[in-house]
């Protein structure tokens, strides 16, 4: 899908010979592979937050350490040996997830959410450097 999308954005004539990247900033659209990023953070929310109909008992374990900024929102970091393991959803969004800010996990309602999210990638949008590993700071997937 995402070559799709590249494609599509090259057959604008006045954007042709920029980046990939360059040509969804004018565009103002994000990759795929934020959008799906996107996408799992709001549905981590929703589960957290008990917005789901889903009863799936001990899928995110919750970091019971006491910090400041924690207040109950972090997630566990887990580690595990195989690749299998790192592409297990609640592994995979727990670091992404963490690194948002308390205003943002703490939320009241989805659409508070997402509207303080977006803006939140405005000023700090995501870089994904690789693909079987997401995050929100670059330097995460080495």
């Amino acid at each position: 899908m995402e070559k799709i999308q590249q494609k599509a954005t090259k057959m604008i004539s006045e954007l042709r010979n920029l980046s990939y990247e360059r040509r969804l900033q004018h565009l103002e659209l994000i990759s795929l592979e934020q959008r799906r990023l996107r996408g799992q953070l709001i549905e981590t929310f929703k589960y957290l937050n008990g917005l789901n109909n889903v009863t799936l008992e001990g899928l995110f374990e919750r970091d019971g350490s006491v910090r400041p900024r924690n207040k109950g929102q972090k997630l566990l970091l887990r580690n595990f040996k195989t690749s299998q393991a790192m592409n297990f959803f609640p592994v995979k969004i727990a670091a992404p997830w963490n690194q948002l800010p308390e205003h943002i996990v703490s939320a009241g309602t989805v659409n508070t959410f997402k509207n303080c999210f977006d803006k939140y990638w405005i000023t700090n949008p995501p870089v994904l450097l690789c693909t079987d590993s997401m995050s929100l700071t670059p330097g995460a997937c080495v």
